[in-house]
């Protein structure tokens, strides 16, 4: 392959960021080495005043595994740099602190802990936030011409799947002068890249698809140099960053993406599928349903409809908690991503922490399941699911 010739995404997976060694490794090897040695004080000072690239001290991410898995991150959003967190969680406070001071606007459904984040934490800081579901996109214009200065949203959203037009919202923040910042968790590199349709940030709960295997916690923020620059210090000194056995895992992970994530959108297709055509489930949200309202929107500007799906039982709270509890292959679980398929009903645990009332606004309610689809047949899920809802009532 010349050196010029773009490479697909699958291929940089397996070798974007990878450092050569001595010994032959095809992988970076991991460097748990937490502080690195220099041969003058010249040479230190260096690295330390950004003259030249080196090791120098772990905690700052100035380490060959970190740095090694921040540019396989960076290259599979098409950005010019990422940064490697110890969490999603911690990512996005590193950016609100550095970005949302003027004030953050989110859009749409969104992590119970974000919303968490966003409506309770950030207010002490004195920064102000406006939560806006997709009905009030309206809003926005406003709230820019009022001085926000940072949007904030997730495609498809958690646990509606909505889908919101990314380069639109966009071009609006942009006009404001604000910034666009994307969670791109649930739909993963593969089946989106918010940065080529005029984001300015795309954010990861790397526990999830881009870790993939329910072992590890760790998050991923990618954008240009120059925007996540003034992070850096933030990340630096809240201690946010992740350990470079983590680092390396996450590395070996990626390298298996476009696989797992390819298989886990075909099988959520056919679950979804064969969901909208039983007889004690409401309705089926999934973005790869023709009749599903975001459909056309997600055909549009993504390249696969990802592995999530929420369906609504015909019961009601305690109903449907007793078909998630006969669910065998579905592990009960509050996670995503995997390669094992996870359920949890929303209103006991992603969103357990909202009010009643906040809930209700959003339309998550306690019929409402959310599953996770990993690797196994898709034919067993859909056996799995249709004997659980044998039980349901209404």
């Amino acid at each position: 392959m010349h050196d010029k010739t773009p490479m697909h995404l699958a291929t940089r997976c397996v070798h974007a960021g990878e450092l050569d060694d001595a010994q032959g490794s095809p992988h970076t090897p991991l460097y748990t080495t937490t502080t690195f040695k220099f041969a003058s004080t010249e040479a230190i000072l260096d690295v330390v005043e950004g003259r030249a690239a080196g090791s120098l001290y772990t905690r700052y991410g100035l380490n060959p595994t970190i740095q090694s898995l921040e540019a396989k991150l960076a290259s599979l959003e098409g950005a010019e740099a990422a940064f490697a967190f110890c969490s999603g969680m911690a990512a996005e406070t590193a950016l609100f602190l550095a970005y949302g001071r003027e004030g953050v606007v989110c859009i749409g459904d969104a992590y119970g802990g974000t919303l968490e984040l966003l409506a309770d934490q950030l207010p002490l800081f004195g920064i102000d936030t406006h939560l806006i579901l997709g009905s009030e996109l309206d809003r926005l214009e406003d709230l820019l011409a009022g001085g926000a200065r940072l949007v904030f949203l997730e495609t498809p959203t958690n646990p509606a799947l909505e889908v919101f037009d990314l380069a639109a919202i966009a071009e609006k923040a942009h006009a404001h002068g604000a910034l666009l910042a994307v969670d791109n968790t649930f739909a993963s590199p593969v089946n989106q890249q918010p940065l080529a349709l005029g984001a300015d940030f795309a954010v990861h709960s790397a526990t999830k698809y881009l870790g993939g295997h329910s072992d590890l916690t760790a998050g991923a923020l990618m954008g240009s140099q120059e925007l996540l620059a003034p992070i850096f210090g933030w990340r630096k000194n809240l201690g946010s960053m992740p350990a470079p056995e983590t680092c390396n895992l996450l590395a070996r992970s990626l390298r298996t993406l476009v696989v797992r994530v390819r298989q886990q959108n075909a099988s959520a297709q056919a679950v979804a599928e064969a969901m909208q055509r039983h007889p004690r489930v409401r309705r089926v949200l999934y973005p790869g349903l023709p009749d599903f309202p975001g459909h056309d929107l997600a055909a549009k500007q993504m390249s696969g409809f990802g592995g999530m799906l929420t369906i609504e039982v015909d019961a009601d709270t305690e109903g449907t908690a007793a078909v998630v509890d006969r669910l065998k292959l579905f592990a009960i679980a509050p996670s995503l991503g995997g390669a094992e398929s996870l359920v949890t009903q929303p209103v006991t645990t992603t969103h357990h922490g909202l009010s009643e009332t906040e809930r209700e606004r959003r339309g998550i309610n306690g019929a409402m399941v959310r599953l996770s689809v990993g690797l196994e047949d898709a034919e067993d899920l859909i056996a799995d699911l249709e004997q659980a809802l044998s039980v349901a009532s209404g």
